[in-house]
């Protein structure tokens, strides 16, 4: 589906919208929800450049017209939910009026930059809200070198367990503690057990990691016991947005067995304020992972020739760290890790279609994240967990401190973007987020 709004040439009346290496180009128009004052509600934009754009205001003042108005007036009351809900045609109606709306050589842009000064706010004068109302989150084991590294920690004879390349792996997160970018994230207690501790105690974590995922909001939902089809799983899925799941890997290995990850999981996920669409990425789809030889073909229900031609998308995530005496001695931010979400074993579309193969039933907004994007280099692992190797291999930052997992005062940034020959760059803005201190209660001093 790539259009006039992919075209490269496109230049937009907000000048930092053209600049070299912006992640906002017109090309892409993603959606969020900000607002100006905290005693305000939310309301819906697009980042254009270094500004958002009001969705609201585009509305009141005739910029948007036919099915692209009536697909924004679906956000009136400021979330994306009902926007999601309308399906891809309503969406890709939206994406090509703020096009029109927002292009230097169109009337209806002309007449839009008459009105800058109400329609655009800068960026850094908004706060970023979570994007949408997220009902239900689920988290994925997608990467089959996370797996195998992971695997390899505990198994060195057997890292994958038998079913990794049958059934994409998955459970059930905590939706109320999902939080914008920017939130800081307090050191989690939990009850952990070292291999030399007769009996667990309960404490700060001493182990909190991050995790470079991607996430992928639900537009459509499917109805309860009715299941969705892989051919139909491409229009099931609204945009994609970076996610960090953060981890405290003590608690996790305490607890894990025989269910599944809990509070280790459970207290903080941050996810990045914009909502890239499907459309905008279309220019930057991908094969699907190519299978090694003698590994077993997907399932019938979670193949399609579609999927295997381009289920991918061929995104490049970073991670950088930024320590509180780097902030003081302003040292930039160190990267980490640098991989291509091409690497995923399983689509993102196979992820829906398993998530409802049984029935369960989606709803518009509900949030799947990938698991930890990891490659087969060193410097392209997503977590701490694996760079240091459960801490025997501590990384040095600019600063001379070393780090096995993180530290109080430790910023994590996650950065994502998409480039290609013959294609406008497009990025997903940043993931931040700050450790702050444990906080103190009864059975435990921080």
């Amino acid at each position: 589906m790539i259009d006039e709004t992919h075209h490269p040439d496109l230049r937009s009346w907000v000048d930092s919208a053209n600049e070299p290496g912006t992640d906002f180009p017109i090309q892409n128009l993603p959606l969020g929800t900000v607002r100006r004052d905290p005693s305000e509600a939310g309301t819906v934009a697009v980042a254009i450049g270094n500004d958002v754009m009001l969705l609201d205001v585009a509305v009141r003042l005739g910029l948007l017209s036919g099915p692209a108005r009536e697909a924004a007036a679906a956000c009136a009351d400021g979330f994306i939910n009902p926007l999601m809900a309308l399906g891809p045609g309503p969406r890709r109606a939206l994406r090509a009026g703020l096009v029109n709306a927002l292009r230097a050589d169109s009337d209806t842009g002309r007449r839009a930059r008459s009105h800058a000064s109400e329609l655009l706010v800068t960026a850094s004068d908004v706060e970023m809200l979570v994007p949408a109302a997220i009902g239900d989150y689920s988290d994925f084991y997608a990467s089959i070198e996370h797996a195998k590294n992971l695997g390899s920690m505990f198994r060195p004879d057997n890292p994958l367990l038998p079913n990794y390349k049958y059934v994409p792996i998955g459970y059930h997160g905590r939706a109320s503690s999902i939080v914008a970018s920017g939130t800081g994230i307090v050191r989690p207690s939990g009850q952990t057990k070292a291999e030399t501790d007769a009996a667990p105690s309960f404490g700060p974590t001493k182990r909190l990691d991050y995790e470079l995922e991607v996430g992928v909001f639900v537009g459509p939902g499917n109805s309860l016991s009715e299941p969705i089809p892989i051919a139909q799983a491409e229009e099931r899925m609204f945009g994609l947005c970076l996610v960090n799941d953060w981890s405290a890997r003590d608690v996790q290995g305490w607890e894990y067995q025989p269910l599944g990850p809990f509070l280790a999981k459970n207290f903080a996920t941050s996810v990045s304020p914009w909502v890239v669409t499907m459309d905008a990425l279309e220019p930057f789809r991908a094969p699907a992972f190519r299978r090694a030889d003698g590994d077993p073909a997907p399932l019938p229900y979670l193949s399609s020739p579609a999927n295997e031609t381009a289920g991918g998308v061929d995104i490049q995530l970073e991670v950088w760290l930024r320590s509180a005496k780097m902030r003081a001695a302003k040292t930039p931010a160190y990267r980490l890790s640098h991989v291509r979400f091409t690497q995923m074993y399983w689509t993102l579309a196979q992820l829906v279609t398993h998530h409802a193969s049984n029935g369960c039933n989606l709803n518009p907004g509900d949030l799947l994240a990938s698991g930890t994007v990891s490659g087969a280099a060193k410097d392209s692992r997503g977590c701490m967990q694996e760079l240091t190797w459960r801490g025997t291999e501590p990384i040095t930052l600019p600063s001379g401190e070393q780090r096995r997992f993180l530290e109080d005062g430790d910023e994590v940034i996650m950065r994502g973007f998409c480039e290609r020959d013959g294609c406008a760059r497009i990025g997903f803005g940043e993931c931040r987020g700050t450790v702050l201190p444990a906080i103190a209660s009864a059975g435990h001093i921080t």
